[in-house]
């Protein structure tokens, strides 16, 4: 029986899906080779690539039929790739890695293992590596307390929403009609916040399973800048789904924090390290000030750190250049430490 299904949207990835696959079969093949069944299915989406990424994936298919299912589909997005994915799956469970990040040796065994507990969504622990695989950053999946749901930790709002820290059950996708937003960025940040809202079976393994690999050109390429202001719709589906919810009362101030921080900081900070003089970070910061002019009385706001409360300082007082600089030698200092 399948128990687990594992997506990987693949677009243009010939130098990393290998390793990604690799560290993913692991385990499966000596159970299939000891006769057992390997409890867990891949399935790779070709997001039409152009490079050899789909030839690579189709070898693994032809080797591990029983394992990878490779399905083509023309370029659209990774969202909608995630989608084709899930609806191929016939697994409980769900976990979505991108075809550029790997599992940590072992991994996959110990995440089978973790099904055997009572879960809707399980969270775990990630570290960001560069592309020689050498330590940048451990990333903990949670840090709030158990029970985890938003009755008793709002926060949860506020955690990394990307997938590939989370298993999910399949249902809570099927149930409740949700889906990745096809052609967008920010689609986590746009799908994942709303399953907290279907369920208070979450928990969360403290083990880093995830490797989030840093690729050079991921933040500094200027021809996609204005693509930071995809966050803007994407905060406000979020804002608007809680509202039809009624849920947004109780939830205000963390909602608000999240805007802040997903929107006016991440944001913008990404915008300024691929162009400091980009009026992306105007915009973005003009929206914000329109949907929550209050914000400084946001509790979240008031408590967060001395380096976020210098980074919203200076945006905030268009001090553009200075952010650009602070955040060069923040990153190089972080590499310096691997």
């Amino acid at each position: 029986m399948v128990k687990l299904s594992v997506v990987i949207p693949v677009y243009n990835v010939e130098d990393y899906v290998a390793k990604c696959l690799d560290s993913l079969l692991e385990p499966g093949i000596s159970r299939l080779n000891s006769g057992e069944e390997p409890g867990y299915e891949i399935i790779a989406v070709n997001d039409g690539s152009t490079d050899s990424s789909g030839e690579i994936v189709a070898g693994y298919a032809e080797r591990c039929p029983e394992l990878v299912k490779l399905i083509t589909i023309e370029n659209s997005g990774q969202g909608q790739a995630r989608n084709v994915g899930m609806e191929a799956a016939s697994g409980e469970f769900l976990y979505f890695i991108d075809s550029d990040d790997y599992l940590a040796p072992g991994a996959m065994a110990e995440l089978l293992d973790a099904l055997e507990q009572d879960f809707d969504i399980c969270i775990f622990d990630s570290i960001a590596v560069n592309t020689l695989g050498d330590e940048l950053e451990y990333r903990p999946g949670c840090r709030c307390g158990a029970p985890l749901s938003l009755s008793s930790h709002p926060e949860l709002l506020l955690e990394n929403p990307d997938v590939w820290n989370k298993i999910f059950r399949r249902s809570l996708f099927m149930d409740n009609g949700i889906r990745f937003t096809p052609r967008v960025w920010f689609e986590d940040l746009r799908t994942v916040p709303r399953l907290y809202a279907y369920t208070d079976r979450i928990i969360y393994i403290p083990k880093a399973w995830h490797r989030y690999v840093q690729r050079p050109d991921s933040v500094t390429n200027t021809s996609k800048v204005r693509r930071n202001l995809e966050i803007i719709p994407a905060v406000d589906e979020l804002l608007d789904f809680y509202k039809s919810l009624g849920m947004y009362g109780q939830l205000k101030d963390v909602l608000e924090y999240l805007a802040f921080h997903s929107q006016f900081l991440t944001s913008s900070v990404r915008a300024n390290l691929a162009d400091w003089k980009s009026p992306v970070q105007g915009e973005l910061a003009r929206d914000f000030l329109r949907k929550f002019p209050d914000y400084k009385s946001n509790p979240y706001v008031g408590s967060m750190s001395l380096q976020h409360k210098l980074l919203s300082f200076l945006l905030m007082h268009r001090m553009y250049l200075s952010v650009h600089v602070l955040m060069k030698l923040n990153n190089r200092l972080k590499n310096k430490r691997v």
